[in-house]
């Protein structure tokens, strides 16, 4: 190894490269994930992912893990702090916090995390394009980088009955959504799952982007589509948790700066 070699393997141990924290103590933990349910429900509200009451992020307990924590219903997604935050047990009863759960919310999350016991977030928000693009009950076809992440790696729920209250419904929704980190809900919009509330809010906020794209982009013309092993490799790169936490970090940031008062 030359000099500047060894000058810079030196160097990059003092250089930053965050990664998820791990926790010894539960405490820290679950208010770690609450403060990242807080932060994340800011960013769809900042992002415009509101339509009146509908919506919810949630994060599983880590020590009661049939809970838990979510927005609290009718509260703006802008407004919300660590505080507001509620705890929901497997029978949709809240056994902390002051607010209501929302009904659809406990029908479908309750569900999924039910099915997928590492799934740690789970986000559902009526997004414009993702719901543009449902209503045409199409999945994302992979037409650019960004949206390689959900090359085979998304579902679709191919029917509507109404809003969702029911357990069988979301029951129904969790078998579509399967082992893929997404599914398309249609004539409704978008869910995404993660193992860090981090991941899953990052899936959808890149899910919403591809959804707005391909839209674009068949209104302008055919489209070229990448070929399906370049997909699959680029989803080898791109299309893992760890990833999707990385690319949500400069968004966390921001919002922490701008509105430290979530942390309440």
């Amino acid at each position: 190894m030359s000099d500047d070699e060894k000058f810079l393997d030196e160097l990059s141990t003092d250089l930053i490269f965050r990664l998820p924290p791990t926790f010894e103590d539960v405490a820290d933990e679950r208010r770690h994930r609450k403060e990242r349910l807080a932060a994340a429900l800011r960013i769809f509200g900042k992002l415009g992912f509101e339509e009146g009451v509908a919506g919810h992020i949630t994060a599983r307990d880590p020590e009661r893990t049939d809970h838990f924590w979510v927005n609290p219903f009718g509260m703006s997604f802008k407004h919300i702090r660590v505080s507001d935050l509620i705890l929901v047990n497997h029978e949709g009863r809240v056994v902390e916090g002051r607010y209501h759960v929302n009904e659809a919310a406990f029908a479908i999350h309750s569900q999924i995390h039910q099915a997928r016991p590492g799934v740690v977030a789970a986000a559902h928000s009526h997004s414009t394009h993702g719901r543009a693009l449902s209503a045409l009950g199409r999945r994302l076809e992979p037409i650019t980088q960004d949206v390689c992440a959900f090359y085979q790696d998304h579902g679709l729920f191919d029917d509507y009955t109404g809003v969702v209250t029911d357990l069988e419904e979301g029951k129904r929704i969790a078998a579509a959504l399967g082992g893929h980190k997404a599914v398309i809900l249609r004539n409704h919009g978008l869910l995404t799952v993660g193992d860090t509330v981090d991941a899953a809010a990052w899936w959808f906020i890149t899910m919403e982007r591809s959804c707005q794209v391909q839209l674009l982009a068949q209104a302008a013309g055919p489209v070229v589509p990448i070929e399906h092993d370049d997909a699959v490799r680029t989803h080898e790169q791109i299309g893992n948790d760890l990833v999707g936490w990385i690319n949500y970090q400069p968004l966390h940031d921001q919002i922490v700066r701008e509105q430290p008062d979530l942390f309440d």
